[in-house]
């Protein structure tokens, strides 16, 4: 069975670019629009290797959702790469992620973080 990685962003363009070579590469993609989306998917069950967590989204954006999961024992182990347009470093740390890309984003380099990820979960 294949890792699944979750993939929060509000660009569905984006979302469907990254779903499509994650499973190229093998792994399972579930998506979410936004930060709420994503908490109700992972306290609801649903399983996450790895978490790629964009910045900026409506609704409920990525420092929010993060303080949630970490604050769920059950969620917060999980971990995330920020995927962000932003090229904010302030308050990154707080964070607390296991890697950072900017957008536009090298997929190969993505690909060996979230192997390296999921690997040490299994």
């Amino acid at each position: 069975m294949p890792s699944t990685v979750l993939v929060v962003d509000d660009d569905s363009d984006l979302v469907r670019l990254v779903s499509r070579y994650l499973t190229l590469e093998g792994f399972a993609a579930a998506t979410a629009a936004n930060g709420r989306e994503a908490l109700a998917y992972l306290q609801g069950g649903g399983p996450a290797s790895a978490i790629l967590l964009d910045l900026r989204m409506p609704i409920m954006d990525g420092w929010t959702f993060r303080r949630a999961q970490r604050a769920d024992p059950a969620i917060a182990s999980i971990p995330v790469i920020v995927l962000s347009g932003v090229a904010e470093v302030e308050g990154l740390q707080e964070l607390e992620v296991a890697a950072t890309f900017s957008k536009p984003v090298s997929f190969p380099e993505l690909i060996g973080v979230v192997r390296k990820l999921t690997a040490a979960a299994v």
